[in-house]
């Protein structure tokens, strides 16, 4: 198993990224930004993630074809449209295959609960 790569910050990461995958984790982290500003920036386990204080609460994670916008907590969400995916005990994700696939509504009901 290949290691995982390390990063210092969310920029360093980013800049790490495919072009496609690059602009999808760019309109991610604004709408992040705009949504729930008093999450920071954060890299973990070798992914964009966002915390509060030192609680992790979602993060990005760049696969071939798309970018997870995932839920550390996701299992306990309410996802009226039944957009998260994942059968592990918590974490959930959203598979953004293009930007345009960031439902502003979904994804905002979905952060705000997390960063609760």
């Amino acid at each position: 198993m290949p290691k995982m790569k390390a990063y210092e910050t969310f920029d360093l990461y980013l800049a790490d990224q495919p072009p496609k995958n690059k602009a999808i984790i760019k309109a991610l982290r604004a709408f992040v930004k705009r949504t729930a500003p008093k999450l920071e920036e954060s890299v973990k386990w070798g992914n964009g993630c966002w915390v509060n204080g030192k609680a992790p609460v979602a993060y990005v994670y760049s696969d071939k074809g798309f970018v997870q916008f995932g839920f550390f907590r996701g299992a306990a969400l309410e996802d009226k449209k039944g957009l998260l995916e994942g059968k592990g005990q918590y974490v959930r994700h959203i598979k953004v295959r293009a930007v345009s696939d960031i439902d502003r509504t979904a994804f905002a009901a979905l952060l705000r609960q997390a960063a609760r």
